[in-house]
């Protein structure tokens, strides 16, 4: 059952708000990328703006936005704030996710509406263990009665110290009858740790900590999803649809922010022909992101997930990923010497934008795919 929400001046409120607060996280990104502190104030802000609960259907108390409008907010975000744009993707597409399906799927509105209800009601900070918990997934979940007992290491967590749920997983069982049980985590729980472990190249206020699980109970009722460990699910095809898109606005949106930086310097030296073309390239380069950014977009608004949906978001994802590095490096150059030095903000956008390389589908994954579905041969276990 899909539902249709105007989204011509919704989305330019939310613009409005992200440019808004954009401004003001921009003045607090360099303290916090110098000490690698989570970008805690910023999610007040957020939370307060109502951007936290943009995704949640305006019928169950969000902002009903949807997947090209929340990409347009991280993108503007990212432009004063990788970090802070990063995080926020991933909480959004925690959300995003389980809208979709209340708009799309009305058998599935009784198990997610109860979770959309409280992002909008409690602004709720989802972190999420994706690096963890690919199609292979991690973490042990053990049968016991009334349910399971986890015990699991999780990685990449982005939000970790202020999130209020950790959406993950663990494997129950061995070998092809291994299953993947998704369910949410409580951070409050005394049986999880936050590890104090992110110290990083790049992205480094997203407060991306390791997260332990120690025989948390989790019951039978809670697990909101059982899949095979080790193979694409069509729930992971929905996942891929429409994270991977709103992921990758804050990638070309640093580069959007790196660009302007390095234009805005190199028009303060004379003309020549070699910053002639340096703009040139970048430009180009910035233009091919944007280009493929826009496929992987319009992949997503067919709302129809499925093998051939993954192949074309994750063709534009490595478009992204290579063309958004590329604007940045041509962004050092044409800046020159001078954005060599912290206080131009050319150097946290350089580390920030190779965090780009390492969501799946990874480079070679995604050769690998699409070749497969191009001659007609099984991608189930291609990832």
């Amino acid at each position: 059952m899909d539902k249709v929400v105007d989204h011509g001046p919704l989305a330019e409120n939310f613009a409005e708000t992200a440019a808004r607060l954009g401004v003001l996280f921009a003045e607090r990104a360099a303290d916090l990328d110098e000490n690698d502190r989570f970008a805690e104030a910023n999610f007040n802000d957020l939370k307060e703006s109502g951007l936290i609960s943009a995704a949640v259907p305006a019928e169950l108390g969000g902002g009903g936005a949807d997947v090209r409008t929340l990409a347009r907010v991280l993108r503007t975000i990212a432009q004063s704030c990788g970090s802070t744009a990063l995080t926020l993707s991933m909480h959004t597409h925690q959300v995003a996710i389980p809208a979709w399906r209340w708009r799309h799927q009305e058998e599935a509105q009784p198990q997610v509406a109860p979770l959309l209800r409280r992002v909008a009601k409690e602004k709720l900070l989802l972190s999420s263990s994706g690096g963890s918990d690919w199609i292979g997934g991690s973490g042990k979940a053990e049968r016991v009665e009334g349910g399971y007992r986890v015990t699991a290491h999780k990685v990449f967590s982005s939000g970790a110290p202020a999130a209020d749920l950790l959406m993950t997983g663990a494997i129950c069982g061995e070998g092809s009858e291994a299953a993947f049980l998704h369910f949410a985590v409580p951070m409050t729980a005394p049986e999880v740790t936050v590890l104090d472990t992110w110290r990083t190249l790049g992205m480094r206020a997203t407060g991306s900590q390791d997260i332990r699980i120690e025989g948390l109970f989790v019951p039978d009722g809670n697990i909101a999803l059982r899949r095979k460990a080790g193979e694409w699910h069509p729930a992971l095809q929905l996942v891929s649809s429409i994270a991977t898109p709103l992921i990758y606005s804050v990638y070309l949106g640093v580069a959007e922010g790196a660009r302007d930086i390095a234009v805005g310097m190199a028009r303060k030296k004379p003309a020549a022909p070699r910053l002639q073309s340096l703009a040139g390239r970048l430009d180009t380069a910035l233009a091919a992101a944007g280009m493929a950014h826009e496929t992987m977009i319009a992949a997503s608004e067919r709302n129809a997930p499925s093998a051939e949906t993954v192949n074309d978001v994750m063709i534009g994802r490595r478009l992204v990923e290579e063309n958004a590095i590329r604007v940045v490096e041509l962004a050092m150059e044409l800046a020159g010497g001078a954005g060599f030095y912290r206080k131009a903000e050319l150097e946290r956008r350089f580390r920030d934008i190779q965090a780009a390389r390492y969501h799946p589908l990874q480079k070679e994954a995604q050769t690998e795919f699409t070749g497969a579905l191009a001659l007609g041969q099984p991608v189930d276990r291609i990832y």
